[in-house]
């Protein structure tokens, strides 16, 4: 076909995020937009269980039976015409659905539905939230300049423009982009949202970002490592609680770093489920290369008032004259690109409706590097590590019965099993090796 032809007619896609936070779907003539709106387009129950290096876990619950549908979600179009003239991209996030319409129990958006909707009728709050990627770009002739400089930035400023440009038009609302401290990294905030339009986003930003670059001839690659000594790339997750008639809920003034019981209770839910919940924040071999001590990542589970080594960090308000209550708010560090964000969200509302059920106290903040502090001054504090590997994440994620609760056994055997296929593609590669892997895919 020429590409006369191929401008002709433009391709739309329906997309997911699946377990492995690989974005796939179908794609179909955009002349056929409305059809495709009101039926969607047919799916595999066992694509769940792909690998992020295209292998079906042998074990996955479904084999080779079954149907499923993507449900596109009108909302959440987008079309990005390229500058050059060519294809635009243009796609709809979906849900994974039955044949009879209703949800399929291993559907990722779905699950970060339902701990939205558990949120508010359980505990009457809702949440904001914001994703903060960063990425780097491979393929460049040298180090664009000095991190965090204005001459990094101005190397590559063409490119940043049209992502910038692309992401307003796809309605993402980025807040910031900067030159990172890694050479060639960049950082990308985007403002609060619902969670589910929050994550939404953070699935566009992702495909934007590689699309723009790729038209560069470079790679934009959000592996959580792309070489073993270098810079990690997190995603760093912003969240706060609000009641149902939008007034703020994570602020109480004299409170353990100023939370309020509500949010000090969600805080320490999320901690006391940490051992399982990276296995789905942080699901790469490689993620545990950033989640070590002096990375500013994290690697204890512990919470922190302004303490970047700290998994959960209170981010109070810039100045006296803002306000106060709606901006403190907290930061989930141990995350990462290779997860699907709306496993990412669905996970930490669920862990954190468990301390509110439970009532459990606020957690003591950190205020110190954690690993420099004494065991003693760690249990006195309940601050632990993390899990040293993804297969320690795994088995925590299996040992956690109450984690295991949250979603269907078919869910968890299929993302187990998926994940531990992983393990045994990457055995074999040193840590080098896996991280050009993953930067490959990510």
């Amino acid at each position: 076909m020429t590409e006369q032809a191929t401008h002709a007619a433009p391709v739309c896609f329906i997309l997911t995020n699946d377990f492995a936070g690989q974005t796939r779907g179908r794609g179909f003539p955009a002349s056929a937009r409305e059809e495709f709106l009101a039926q969607g387009c047919g799916w595999v129950p066992a694509n769940q269980a792909l690998s992020a290096f295209d292998v079906i876990a042998a074990d996955n619950p479904f084999g080779s039976t079954g149907d499923l549908r993507l449900r596109p979600d009108p909302a959440t179009e987008v079309r990005v015409a390229a500058s050059d003239g060519s294809m635009p991209l243009h796609f709809f996030l979906s849900d994974i659905v039955r044949l009879d319409g209703s949800a399929w129990d291993c559907c990722p958006r779905g699950y970060l539905k339902g701990a939205v909707n558990e949120l508010r009728e359980r505990h009457g709050l809702t949440m904001r939230a914001a994703f903060e990627h960063e990425f780097t770009l491979m393929g460049l002739p040298a180090k664009p300049g000095p991190c965090f400089s204005l001459r990094a930035f101005r190397a590559v400023d063409g490119l940043m423009g049209r992502i910038l440009d692309a992401l307003v038009r796809a309605g993402v609302e980025p807040e910031m982009i900067l030159p990172e401290y890694g050479p060639a990294q960049f950082e990308l905030p985007i403002r609060p949202a619902d969670p589910l339009v929050a994550a939404d986003r953070a699935i566009v930003l992702r495909e934007i970002v590689r699309d723009r670059a790729a038209r560069e001839g470079l790679r934009a690659t959000f592996a959580p490592k792309s070489n073993p000594a270098g810079v990690g790339n997190g995603v760093h997750v912003h969240f706060s609680l609000f009641d149902v008639d939008g007034r703020p809920a994570c602020y109480e003034a004299g409170g353990p770093a100023d939370l309020s019981p509500v949010a000090g209770s969600f805080a320490a839910g999320v901690l006391r489920h940490l051992d399982a919940l990276v296995a789905l924040t942080a699901p790469s071999t490689i993620s545990y290369l950033r989640l070590k001590p002096h990375h500013w990542s994290a690697a204890y589970a512990c919470l922190g008032l302004q303490n970047r080594e700290a998994t959960l960090r209170v981010c109070p308000a810039p100045t006296p004259a803002h306000d106060r209550a709606r901006s403190h708010h907290l930061e989930f560090r141990a995350a990462d690109a290779a997860a699907s964000p709306y496993l990412v969200l669905g996970s930490l509302i669920r862990a954190g409706m468990e301390g509110i059920a439970a009532r459990l106290p606020a957690p003591t903040p950190v205020d110190r590097d954690p690993s420099e502090l004494p065991p003693a001054e760690l249990q006195r504090l309940g601050a632990r590590p993390l899990p040293a590997s993804l297969g320690d994440a795994l088995d925590a994620l299996a040992r956690d019965r109450v984690v295991r609760g949250w979603a269907s056994e078919t869910f968890w055997n299929c993302y187990l099993s998926m994940k531990r296929t992983e393990l045994v593609q990457l055995g074999k590669l040193d840590t080098e090796a896996q991280c050009e892997a993953y930067a490959q895919v990510y």
